[in-house]
């Protein structure tokens, strides 16, 4: 489902940037949604972290042929060699383990989530293991559709940028804060419109 505020989001953003309008006017009809399944945005986060797109999408996808169904409580009794089996280090393995184990015995309730400010999110979420501060944003996108997400550390987002702003040459912090600030109340949308100018297909976690 779109999100309420997407048609504000893109009038604004096109009148205030032309990169944007192209953008926004190149990949009218599609737009961001949300799965609604809290562990399975984080589970596809963590899958993802330090690969490419589609090579997070294999491994999701024989991760998920792998189980019963992708829910904590079976997650939370598979193994470290299963999860090895369908392409996820070791390292991840445990991550999701660990994960799933939390939403199971109630530890993580994300019940709680959509009423909290999204740094006090950021810090709840970064305790988790194997959840860092782009894991947390990417679940503020995917998951909870909020409009003011600013992921400066993720390397799509870079990329994009030096394309559009920067003449192909990696974006300055100070270069990155200018257009935060031209985009706020909507870094969240400008974000997934310069996602798409390196991938038409909207990535869901």
């Amino acid at each position: 489902m779109k999100p309420r505020y997407w048609a504000k989001a893109t009038r604004e953003l096109s009148a205030r940037d032309p990169v944007l309008k192209k953008l926004i006017a190149t990949h009218e009809g599609i737009t961001l949604g949300s799965r609604g399944d809290a562990f399975q945005t984080l589970a596809r986060a963590i899958v993802g972290q330090q690969i490419s797109v589609k090579a997070a999408q294999s491994v999701w996808d024989r991760f998920a042929a792998a189980h019963a169904a992708v829910t904590p409580t079976v997650i939370a009794a598979s193994t470290i060699e299963t999860l090895r089996a369908c392409g996820l280090s070791g390292q991840k393995s445990g991550y999701i383990l660990d994960l799933a184990a939390r939403f199971a015995d109630g530890r993580l309730q994300p019940v709680r989530w959509t009423r909290m400010p999204d740094e006090d999110l950021i810090d709840e979420l970064v305790q988790v293991k194997g959840v860092g501060r782009w894991t947390a944003e990417m679940f503020m996108i995917f998951n909870l559709t909020r409009p003011d997400i600013f992921p400066v550390g993720d390397l799509g987002l870079q990329k994009a940028i030096a394309l559009h702003y920067t003449r192909g040459r990696k974006p300055a912090p100070v270069r990155l804060q200018r257009l935060g600030e031209l985009w706020t109340p909507w870094r969240s949308v400008a974000t997934w419109y310069l996602w798409r100018s390196l991938d038409p297909i909207p990535v869901e976690y």
